[in-house]
């Protein structure tokens, strides 16, 4: 009965409650582990990126509410066999999240003003991870552009990055230029594109780093223009439908101006 879980006094009991039922009752939800659990994990984020994305522009935030709840029984999920193995329960979670926070703002807890909080934050971590021998240590496996701009950051800490947004400007032109003389003097042979790869990967890095220096994270630059990319093709097939053409049957050019066509017009207020 559902009011097994509603008659707790509180959010927490009532997760808490509902999962260890789930574990014992759900065919499905007893049969997860923490190997099967990690692809609803990566998609949950996802999602919750997007519903922050339509909160932002559209002032839409009933989406956030939902998919924060999905992300947050990701959490409890892993807990709860955690708590099974003996290991710890989604109260020491809560626990370790909250000393975690008081421990790396003293600026706010122990009146301690440092003049850089973000720098402060970062030696705090760092004291937290005693035993990393490289400053590249412990980087979660994120993404690719997310992971490069950890990498930069991780680095720029002990003064190995650039000294202004036009040496990163620089160093894209030169790592294009590269690439272009790989592809130009490509046979097409498995050696070739693999140093095509590489200068590609040299250009994407570059291009990471230009975004760091101008304060934007290139995963959310990129999610940003694959929905922009999304929402103009599909105007772009509703407008070939309704004049009965065929996208397939235009040429790059009738195409490239139905692209323009569409930009346009989403792009006006």
């Amino acid at each position: 009965m559902p009011e097994r879980i509603r008659t707790q006094n509180n959010p927490f009991d009532r997760l808490d409650t509902m999962m260890k039922i789930l574990r014992v009752e759900c065919d499905w939800d007893k049969a997860q582990t923490l190997h099967s659990l990690r692809r609803y994990t990566l998609e949950e984020a996802h999602e919750v990126l997007e519903a922050v994305e339509k909160a932002i522009v559209r002032d839409e935030w009933d989406e956030l509410k939902a998919e924060l709840g999905d992300l947050l029984i990701q959490i409890a999920f892993y807990a709860i066999i955690a708590e099974e193995k003996g290991e710890f329960s989604l109260a020491d979670v809560f626990d370790g999240l909250v000393e975690k926070m008081i421990y790396r703002h003293p600026h706010v807890f122990a009146f301690a003003r440092p003049e850089n909080v973000l720098e402060q934050w970062e030696t705090l971590k760092d004291a937290e991870h005693t035993q990393r021998k490289s400053l590249m240590d412990g980087i979660p496996p994120l993404p690719a552009l997310a992971y490069a701009a950890k990498q930069q950051q991780r680095a720029a800490r002990v003064g190995f990055d650039w000294d202004d947004n036009q040496g990163v400007m620089d160093k894209i032109r030169e790592e294009v230029a590269e690439l272009e003389v790989e592809v130009l003097k490509s046979s097409g042979s498995e050696a070739d594109l693999r140093h095509i790869e590489d200068e590609f990967g040299d250009v994407l890095f570059a291009l990471v780093n230009y975004a760091r220096k101008l304060d934007i994270d290139p995963e959310q630059a990129l999610m940003r223009t694959n929905r922009k990319f999304e929402s103009r093709f599909r105007q772009m097939e509703d407008v070939s439908q309704a004049r009965d053409l065929s996208l397939k049957d235009m040429d790059s050019e009738t195409l490239e101006k139905l692209y323009q066509e569409v930009k346009s017009a989403l792009n006006k207020p």
